[in-house]
């Protein structure tokens, strides 16, 4: 949802004509962390059913993730979006915690994706991700959103993701629009001012 989150509002951001200007005055503390971040969740996910101890440790590596993922969007929470990114995904994190570090899934949600879905569910093999049961604590926070059409992708989300896209929309609308305006603004006071000392 992550990814869906992104694009749509790069989409959105280009209909408003913004543009990526605003990269090159974006200043990222320990900006390292996330592409590192995503690398190693992508491993987990390709690899975990291939390599026993990998699956085994699989949940405390996605509980490592997180928390440096938090760490890295506190330590940037002056960027606009950023907080309720945080906030979004701390409500992840919180859930997975608790539950074993999965992310439990809802079956009545899940009953929009492939039936294999859900078998790979109650045979614990599908990524970070937990079958929802009487067991499961704070459930309301679990992924049991579903979304089907009219939405392109199928897929079930919790209120955690939805959350973590606002921020990242918040984001990405000011990387994109504002700040190139911001600073097209402050390139014009800079030549007016320029041109009024000659």
């Amino acid at each position: 949802m992550v990814f869906d989150g992104i694009i749509i509002s790069f989409v959105i951001a280009l209909f408003r004509k913004g543009n990526l200007r605003g990269l090159s005055d974006l200043r990222l503390k320990a900006g390292w962390i996330f592409p590192l971040l995503l690398v190693v969740q992508l491993a987990v996910y390709y690899f975990q059913n291939d390599y026993a101890a990998l699956g085994h440790a699989s949940a405390s590596i996605y509980m490592v993730v997180y928390v440096l993922g938090l760490i890295f969007l506190f330590i940037n929470r002056n960027h606009r979006g950023f907080i309720v990114v945080f906030i979004g995904v701390f409500l992840n994190f919180l859930v997975m915690a608790i539950n074993g570090g999965r992310m439990p899934v809802s079956a009545e949600a899940a009953a929009i994706l492939d039936p294999s879905y859900i078998q790979a569910l109650k045979e614990g093999l599908y990524a970070k991700h937990a079958l929802l049961d009487s067991s499961t604590k704070l459930g309301m926070l679990a992924d049991i959103i579903p979304l089907t059409d009219p939405y392109p992708r199928t897929q079930v989300i919790s209120i955690g993701d939805v959350v973590m896209n606002i921020g990242i929309f918040l984001f990405i609308q000011y990387l994109m629009v504002e700040m190139p305006k911001n600073k097209e603004a402050q390139d014009i006071n800079l030549s007016t001012e320029g041109g009024g000392l000659g």
